[in-house]
């Protein structure tokens, strides 16, 4: 298998990609909607599905001009098919399933998270095993231990919003534009975190170590700006000093708690490689501490490019070479799931020592 199509519409990117040998990407079109769904402060799901249905022949078409190749010379299909919207993962699948009827191409179902693990794919080398995988984005925050190549076990995940999520819930509180992830990056770098102190500290879990929680820290922005009286509307411009300092505060908080609890299961488990992705991988502090633990560990920690962090195509065809290059064919039942799971093993991944809380 080759050549593979990628389609990608879980949410409010409709994008397409050409990709050869699970590696070399030949074009990676991504459609955002982003200025469509900002006046409402977050995505609507019945609005980004119409985008799909609007955009996909022709995000499809540019992918194959790019990559100078026609459908005859795709050798087969892959496609998100959960987790996601609904509507907006029934396009995609829609057209793929179109697509390989028509043209006798084979097509695969991939999931989305399992795309987001194969974005390092295009600019490292090859992943050694046993690794971990950690997806930080707007709609998940996981953390998988992976024997082998297609094999998760996880380890932790988020008891409420995902990091992403809380980015973009702060930067609503605070009366800023949507998304709130760049923004308040780019804020947290004027900003003194200590001179906006949040009364935080990640929720203890003894049985559940590796589990994220960000609630508490939104609730502590919150009773911030109610303190201290600050506008929950846009504010005018210039801004006071004090929103880049709770920016600064807030982004301290959620990179501590995201590159520790790394560190802790790095501690844990007996790993060669470590793979990130998910949109906030873009983030510059969170990228700054993984480059840190990846020298304090000794252990190579793979983070794509920016372009490979948010919701693409390019991912989805490597995966989806992945598991053609294994037999894996998804035939015309194939359905979109939008609560999909990730395939957990019952193996349990041998610890380097017992495992308890540490803050």
């Amino acid at each position: 298998m080759r050549f593979v199509l990628g389609i990608e519409s879980s949410c409010d990117e409709t994008a397409a990609a050409v990709v050869e040998d699970g590696r070399i990407v030949h074009s990676n079109v991504i459609a955002s909607q982003i200025e469509t769904h900002k006046i409402y402060g977050g995505v609507v799901p019945e609005i980004a599905s119409r985008e799909h249905l609007s955009k996909i022949t022709a995000v499809v078409a540019q992918a194959l001009e790019q990559a100078g190749k026609s459908f005859a010379e795709i050798d087969g299909i892959a496609v998100t098919c959960g987790p996601g919207l609904v509507g907006s993962l029934l396009v995609g699948l829609a057209y793929a399933k179109s697509v390989a009827f028509a043209l006798g191409k084979p097509l695969i179902g991939i999931h989305h998270i399992e795309g987001h693990i194969f974005s390092v794919a295009f600019e490292h080398p090859p992943v050694s095993y046993p690794a971990l995988a950690f997806i930080i984005s707007g709609g998940h925050t996981n953390l998988f231990w992976m024997p082998e190549a297609g094999h998760y076990v996880r380890l932790g995940h988020t008891r409420d919003d995902a990091a992403g999520e809380a980015y973009d819930k702060v930067a609503k509180l605070l009366g800023l534009a949507y998304p709130g992830g760049p923004i308040l990056d780019r804020m947290a770098k004027a900003g003194d975190a200590a001179a906006a102190p949040l009364v935080f500290r990640p929720p203890l879990m003894p049985d559940a170590p590796y589990d994220f929680s960000f609630s508490g820290l939104k609730t502590a922005v919150l009773r911030f700006v109610r303190e201290q009286h600050l506008e929950t509307k846009v504010p005018a411009e210039p801004l006071p000093q004090v929103y880049f300092d709770v920016a600064a505060s807030f982004q301290q908080a959620v990179v501590q708690t995201l590159v520790k609890t790394l560190g802790r299961a790095l501690r844990d488990y007996p790993v060669q490689t470590v793979v990130i992705g998910g949109g906030v991988a873009c983030n510059s502090a969170l990228r700054k501490g993984l480059e840190e633990l990846a020298a304090h560990s000794q252990t190579p920690i793979y983070v794509p490019s920016p372009v490979y962090t948010t919701d693409n195509a390019a991912m989805i065809a490597a995966a989806g070479h992945f598991r053609f290059s294994r037999g894996e064919r998804s035939d015309w039942t194939l359905g979109v799931n939008p609560a999909l799971k990730l395939h957990h093993s019952d193996i349990r991944p041998p610890t380097q020592r017992k495992i308890r809380y540490r803050s």
